[in-house]
């Protein structure tokens, strides 16, 4: 199975997305309240390191289990 990390940048920007819209903030409000610029990565045009998935997830009040859990 080849892996595609375009598609896999695509759905974890759709995430990130998701859920920022969720909690209502806009790309600036998440930038100032965790230092993480949401553009690129919501654009799939950014992979992310590990503790940059861990702010984003306790950003958004989830574990790294529920960030990839259900819905991803």
């Amino acid at each position: 199975m080849k892996f595609d990390n375009k598609k896999e940048l695509l759905k974890l920007a759709h995430k990130v997305k998701k859920l920022r819209t969720e909690k209502g903030v806009t790309q600036e409000e998440a930038y100032n309240d965790t230092g993480i610029h949401f553009g690129r990565i919501e654009q799939g045009k950014r992979d992310v390191s590990y503790t940059t998935l861990l702010k984003i997830s306790m950003y958004f009040g989830l574990s790294l289990q529920e960030f990839f859990g259900k819905g991803f």
